[in-house]
């Protein structure tokens, strides 16, 4: 007995066609356009996952330079004299510290600058 594939084949594209719902023109209808974009799409979301942690660092880099030099410090001087001094913050906590709470940036650029 042979073996029919129709309701197997309905059911990949309709999981296609739904995955290509926000999308324009005849990706929305055509299964060989739909699985195209689909694909774009994954392949795009994978690589921006990576480069949104590159963008973020870049923002924090540039919060924490604004912050330091405003104290008479610059980013690399601020950084290589926490490594000196063994404070160990990462860049997250120190952008969000420098942007929330400039008292407490305020103290850790002292510290940063005491010999």
């Amino acid at each position: 007995m042979r073996v029919k594939r129709g309701v197997a084949a309905r059911a990949k594209h309709k999981k296609i066609l739904n995955a290509a719902k926000g999308m324009q023109h005849a990706r929305t209808r055509s299964y060989r356009l739909g699985k195209q974009g689909v694909i774009k799409a994954l392949s795009y979301s994978y690589r921006d996952r990576r480069n949104r942690k590159r963008d973020l660092r870049a923002i924090w880099i540039t919060r924490i330079n604004n912050a330091s030099r405003a104290e008479g410090l610059s980013y690399s001087q601020l950084i290589a004299g926490m490594k000196r001094k063994n404070i160990s913050l990462d860049r997250k906590v120190l952008a969000e510290i420098a942007v929330n709470q400039p008292a407490a940036f305020k103290q850790i650029v002292n510290t940063v600058k005491e010999k």
